[in-house]
C-alpha cells in the first residue's frame, strides 16, 4: 500500500515536471516564433527576398536635348538588353553558339560567361530590335531580356561636338552630356527577377523610371547643318588638316552654331579616333595672327590716339624691333590708318600698338577676355595663353599687336569681334537657353554675364574701319549678297618646335566678321588649320564666312540692307518656328545690281498668287503647321527652263532665287542635284 502511494506521488511529480517542461518550451518556442515574426520580421522577409529575388539596375532616362526650334537632338529610346542565369541553361555549348552567331560576339568568352556557376551575367545590353526577336524565337532556357534606355542622336554627325555623347550605362561623357549629366540623367530603375527553391525564373517585375530634364539649346539645327557642310568643304578643297567654324549672336553671346572639321557619329563614338572627338573650337589654341588687330586698332581708339583718316608710316613694309625684323606682304609706304587695317599693314599697326604702349595694350587683351575662360557648357576649355605684360620681350609689343606671340581659342577670338558688333560689349558666349523640367517648366534659364569692353562710339568707328576691309580690303571675298558685312583676315605662321621659328609652310588662315553692319545678327568665324592649297585668310576663309554668314541671315529672315544688291526676283518661304524670330510669308523684291539685267516687269500677279499657294500647301502638309522638317531640299536642275518655270521651282521648295539676264537658264549655282538648306540662295544666269 505504502508502496503504490509512493509510485503514484512519483508519476504525478514526474508528470509535473514534464507538464512544466512543455509548457517552459512552449513559452520558448512562442517567444522565438513572436520575435522571429514581428520582432525581426523585416530581416528574415529580406533574406527571403534576397534568396528567391535578383535585382538588376537599369540605367535612367535620360532626357532630351533640343535646338532652339524644338527639334530633337538628342534622345533616349527603349532599348532590349539580354541576360542570362546560367544555372537555369541546360546546354551551354548550344547556348553560347546560338547567341554568338546573332549577335557577333566571341564564341570561347561567351561559352565560359555562360558556363559559371553564377545567379545573373550580362550576355549584351542594348541590342537592336533585329537581334532581340531573332534570339526569342530561339526559345533558348535560362536567356532573359530587360529593358532599358539607349541614348541616340537622330541626326548622325549634327553638332557632335555640341552634344557629346552618353556612355553604356547612360553617363554623360562629352559635351553638354557631361556638363548637365546631373539635370538630364534622371533616376535609375530596377528589375526584379523572381525564383523558385530550384532556382528558376517565374516572375519579373520593374519599378518604373524617373527621366530627367530636358535641355533646350541655342543651337539652330538648319544654321548648324549649314555651317558643317561648308566648313567640310572647305577642309577638302584646301587640303586643311582640320577646320572651326562658329556662329552666334552678339547681343545675347547665343551659339548658333559650332563645328569642327573632321568631326563624328555620337551613336558610334568609339569608332571614332580622338582627333576626331577632340572640340578644337574650345579646347586648342592657335595663333590668330591679323584678325587680332582689332585689340590693337581697338586700344588705339578707345585711348583717343588714332583717327582713322591720319597717316601711319609703313616704313616701306619693314621694321625693326630689338634687332628682329617685321615685314609686311607688300612695301608699304604711308597709309591712312584705315587703309593700314584694309591691307593689313603689319608695320602699320605696329606704329600704332607703340603708341598704346604695352602697358595698356596688355590690359586692352585681357578686357577683351583673353588668357580666360569664356564659361561655355563644354568640358576642356582653355584659357589661351597670355603672358603678363613684366614677362614681354623688347618685341613683344611688336609681334603681339599683329597676332603672334599669343594663343587662343576659336570662340575667345569670336567673342572678342562680337565686341565690336555688340557696340562695346561683352556677353559671354552660351549653348543652352534653358533647362526643362518632365512637366515643361524652366527649372533654369541663360544668364550671361556682360561687361562693357569698350564705348560704344569707339566700336562703331572699329566697325567702319572692318567694313573697309572686306569692301576694298584684303577680305572682299567676304562680301555678302543683299548684306553689309565687316570683318578681319588672318594669317597666322606657326610656330614650328623643331626649328624654333616660324614656319613658312604651315598656317593658320582664318576670318572673323559680322553682318549687317548696321545692325548685327551673326558673326561668324572660320578658321582653317594647315591649308595646303592657298593658305592667306583672304583667299580661303573669306569665302566660307560669306556661304556660311548668307546661309545663317536667310535663315534667320533677316531682311536685306543693301538696296542696291538685293536679289533680282527672291521668293522665300520662311517657315516660322519657336525661338527663330521668323514670320510665316512670301516677299518678291527687284534689283538693278551690277552685272543683273532688271526684267522688263514685276511677276504677274497669277505668278505670285501661285507661289503663295505653294507656299501654304507645304506648310499645311508638314505635322506643325511650320514647314517640312529637316530643313534639307534637293536643287534642281534649271538649265534650259525659263526664269518663269524656275522661279516657280524655287517657290516650291523654299529656295531663294537671283536671277541674271533673260531667255533660258544656262548656269547655275549650287549646281544640280545638291542637297541644301531651305532658304538657300541659288544665282541662275540666263541668255
Amino acid at each position: 500500500m505504502i508502496k503504490r502511494e509512493l509510485y503514484k506521488k512519483t508519476i504525478r511529480r514526474r508528470l509535473l515536471q514534464l507538464t512544466g517542461l512543455l509548457s517552459l518550451w512552449m513559452l520558448l518556442l512562442g517567444g522565438r516564433l513572436i520575435h522571429v515574426q514581428i520582432v525581426q520580421q523585416e530581416h528574415w522577409r529580406a533574406q527571403a527576398d534576397r534568396q528567391q529575388r535578383r535585382a538588376i539596375r537599369v540605367a535612367p532616362v535620360r532626357g532630351t536635348i533640343y535646338d532652339r526650334a524644338g527639334r530633337e537632338l538628342a534622345k533616349s529610346v527603349d532599348a532590349p538588353s539580354i541576360f542570362a542565369v546560367p544555372m537555369e541553361i541546360e546546354d551551354p555549348d548550344r547556348t553560347a553558339r546560338e547567341l554568338a552567331r546573332i549577335l557577333k560576339m566571341d564564341l570561347e568568352a561567351l561559352r565560359g560567361k555562360l558556363s559559371e556557376r553564377r545567379e545573373f551575367v550580362w550576355v549584351k545590353r542594348k541590342v537592336t530590335p533585329e537581334e532581340a526577336t531573332a534570339i526569342q524565337a530561339l526559345g533558348l532556357p535560362g536567356i532573359h531580356f530587360v529593358t532599358e534606355n539607349k541614348r541616340t542622336y537622330p541626326n548622325g554627325e549634327l553638332a557632335a561636338h555640341v552634344l557629346g555623347y552618353a556612355g553604356i550605362d547612360e553617363v554623360g561623357l562629352d559635351g553638354v552630356e557631361f556638363t548637365y549629366d546631373r539635370e538630364i540623367r534622371g533616376e535609375e530603375s530596377t528589375v526584379f527577377v523572381y525564383r523558385d527553391a530550384r532556382g528558376r525564373t517565374y516572375e519579373r517585375a520593374q519599378r518604373p523610371v524617373t527621366r530627367g530634364h530636358d535641355l533646350v539649346l541655342t543651337l539652330d539645327a538648319t544654321i548648324q547643318f549649314h555651317t558643317e557642310r561648308e566648313l567640310r568643304e572647305a577642309v577638302r578643297r584646301t587640303g586643311a588638316r582640320s577646320g572651326i567654324a562658329i556662329v552666334l549672336d552678339p547681343k545675347t553671346g547665343e551659339i548658333l552654331a559650332l563645328a569642327n572639321a573632321p568631326t563624328f557619329d555620337p551613336n558610334i563614338f568609339w569608332r571614332a579616333p580622338d582627333e576626331a572627338r577632340r572640340n578644337r573650337a574650345v579646347r586648342d589654341l592657335y595663333e590668330p595672327g591679323s584678325v587680332f588687330k582689332i585689340v590693337t586698332f581697338a586700344a588705339a581708339l578707345e585711348e583717343g590716339l588714332l583717327r582713322p583718316s591720319e597717316i601711319i608710316e609703313c616704313l616701306g613694309g619693314r621694321i625693326v624691333l630689338a634687332g628682329r625684323a617685321i615685314r609686311d606682304h607688300r612695301p608699304f609706304f604711308r597709309l591712312t590708318a584705315r587703309e593700314v587695317l584694309e591691307q593689313s599693314s603689319n608695320v602699320g599697326t605696329i606704329q600704332i600698338a607703340l603708341r598704346v604702349g604695352a602697358e595698356r595694350l596688355a590690359q586692352y587683351i585681357e578686357r577683351f577676355g583673353f588668357g580666360r575662360r569664356t564659361g561655355i557648357e563644354l568640358p576642356g576649355e582653355a584659357r589661351g595663353l597670355i603672358r603678363p605684360v613684366r614677362r614681354w620681350r623688347p618685341v613683344s609689343i611688336g609681334a603681339i599687336a599683329i597676332g603672334q606671340e599669343i594663343g587662343v581659342t576659336a570662340l575667345q577670338m569670336a567673342a572678342a569681334m562680337a565686341v565690336i558688333a555688340n557696340e562695346g560689349v561683352w556677353v559671354q558666349p552660351h549653348l543652352v537657353r534653358a533647362v526643362r523640367s518632365r512637366e515643361g517648366e524652366v527649372v533654369r534659364r541663360a544668364d550671361p554675364e556682360r561687361r562693357r569692353v569698350i564705348s560704344a562710339a569707339t566700336a562703331r568707328a572699329l566697325a567702319d574701319l572692318l567694313q573697309g576691309v572686306v569692301e576694298r580690303g584684303t577680305g572682299r571675298l567676304a562680301q555678302l549678297s543683299g548684306y553689309s558685312a565687316a570683318g578681319k583676315t588672318g594669317t597666322a605662321q606657326q610656330f614650328d618646335p623643331r626649328t624654333r621659328r616660324y614656319s613658312k609652310t604651315r598656317y593658320v588662315a582664318s576670318f572673323a566678321g559680322f553682318a549687317p553692319v548696321a545692325d548685327p545678327r551673326i558673326v561668324v568665324l572660320v578658321a582653317l588649320d594647315h591649308p595646303r592649297t592657298r593658305h592667306y585668310g583672304g583667299e580661303v576663309a573669306a569665302p566660307v564666312f560669306k556661304r556660311i554668314a548668307e546661309a545663317a541671315l536667310h535663315a534667320l529672315a533677316v531682311p536685306p540692307d543693301r538696296s542696291g544688291e538685293r536679289p533680282l526676283l527672291a521668293l522665300r518661304a520662311n517657315f516660322a518656328s519657336e525661338g527663330t524670330g521668323g514670320e510665316s510669308g512670301f516677299g518678291v523684291s527687284e534689283t538693278t545690281g551690277d552685272g543683273e539685267v532688271q526684267l522688263s516687269a514685276l511677276p504677274s500677279a497669277s505668278l505670285l498668287k501661285s507661289a503663295r499657294g505653294l507656299i501654304a500647301s507645304a506648310q499645311e502638309a508638314s505635322p506643325n503647321g511650320k514647314g517640312p522638317d529637316p530643313p534639307l531640299v534637293r536643287v534642281p536642275d534649271f538649265r534650259g527652263q525659263g526664269v518663269r518655270a524656275v522661279t516657280e521651282q524655287c517657290a516650291r521648295i523654299g529656295l531663294r532665287l537671283i536671277v541674271s539676264g533673260s531667255g533660258r537658264a544656262v548656269r547655275q549655282e549650287p549646281m544640280a542635284g545638291a542637297l541644301v538648306v531651305r532658304g538657300t540662295t541659288c544665282r541662275v544666269e540666263f541668255q
